[in-house]
Formats: structure tokens, sequence, C-alpha cells
């Protein structure tokens, strides 16, 4: 019984992660949180996930969304800051992907490093 529930923590947990990532491209992040939160809650505390856990990896999923191509709205703004075109830009950001979606995992599947903090202070 309990391996079935580590298994459905697991399964919401990455699908969460395909959803905000797939948002996080095409969409503002202040809206996605708006739109999205509201439905996904009450999944999130039935399966037993901490809310601030929720939290830090749904604003860490939108802020990658942000920077991945093709839509990344902070790739624009990057390419203009730099001066540079978009494809370039795009190039130049792929090998810090691999990174921040190295710890999008981590911080996902290994609550404890994140929830150390407010544990500690509540």
């Amino acid at each position: 019984m309990l391996w079935i529930q580590v298994k459905l923590l697991l399964l919401v947990l990455m699908f969460l992660n395909i959803i905000f990532l797939f948002l996080g491209v095409f969409l503002h992040s202040a809206a996605a949180i708006i739109l999205v939160v509201p439905i996904v809650m009450p999944l999130v505390l039935s399966v037993g996930i901490d809310p601030v856990h929720f939290g830090l990896v749904m604003v860490l999923n939108l802020m990658i969304g942000l920077l991945h191509p093709p839509m990344g709205m902070v790739l624009f703004v990057l390419a203009r800051v730099a001066k540079l075109s978009v494809e370039r830009t795009t190039i130049a950001i792929l090998p810090w992907l691999v990174p921040l979606l190295g710890s999008l995992i981590v911080i996902t599947y290994v609550p404890s490093m994140v929830l150390w903090l407010p544990r500690l202070v509540y």
C-alpha cells in the first residue's frame, strides 16, 4: 500500500513538472500561477506534497520555462540586451539548461533538501 502511495506521489510530481515547464514556455509566470495553482492545489494536498515544496518546484519550473526555447520570454530579453540574435542566444543558453534541469530533478524528488530550513524555523 505504501509503495502505491510513493509511486503516485512521484507520478504526480513528474506530471506537475511537465505541466509547469510547458506552461512556463508559453505563459508569464504570474499568469500560470493564477491559472493553475487553484486547480492543482487540492491534488497536491491530497497526495501529501508539502505546499512549500510544491511552491519551490513550481517557481523553478516556470523559471526554466522562461529561459527555454522556442518562446521563452527571458530568451528574447537576453538576446536584446546582449545585442545578439535569438538563435545565438539560444545556443548560448542550452548548456545552462542541463544543470537547471538536474537541480530541478533533485529538488523535486528530494524534498528534505528544500524543507530543512522551513522545518527549522517553524
